[in-house]
């Protein structure tokens, strides 16, 4: 009787227990892509990033300066774009508009990171480094 009464408590606790925590956050709303693509800054954007990915760097800048200029609205896109502005810059010998395309990525969103390849990479990867050291002295320091 005791051993019954113990594991009738042990499962009233489990259920107590189960019940007081919360349940898992609902999943993130999605975004249509078919809406993305009517709006023109976003459309520009795709644009963009699958002419660049096609090796057409000269035409994609040209469609990521569009998006820019239309209002690409994600900060993560806004520093997605100007990284490819930059990749192309530094590719065609425009160190000046690299770096100034790097600040831009970090200015529209402060997390903005190269992955290890793009960071290794010989043509951009020092612009890339000088100014993400530049823009890790400014931050204020964490206590």
């Amino acid at each position: 009787m005791v051993r019954f009464r113990v594991l009738l408590a042990g499962a009233a606790a489990t259920l107590v227990a189960a019940c007081a925590t919360t349940p898992p956050p609902p999943p993130p709303a999605t975004v249509s892509i078919a809406r993305l693509y009517e709006q023109p800054a976003e459309r520009a954007f795709l644009d963009a990033m699958r002419l660049y990915e096609d090796g057409q760097h000269e035409r994609a800048e040209t469609m990521f300066r569009r998006a820019l200029s239309d209002g690409l609205a994600d900060r993560h896109d806004v520093a997605m774009a100007n990284k490819h502005l930059a990749f192309i810059a530094c590719a065609y010998n425009r160190p000046v508009e690299c770096e100034t395309a790097f600040r831009a990525a970090f200015a529209a969103d402060p997390e903005f990171r190269l992955t290890d390849a793009e960071v290794g990479h010989p043509v951009w990867g020092p612009v890339y480094r000088r100014v993400a050291a530049e823009q890790a002295a400014r931050r204020p320091a964490r206590p």
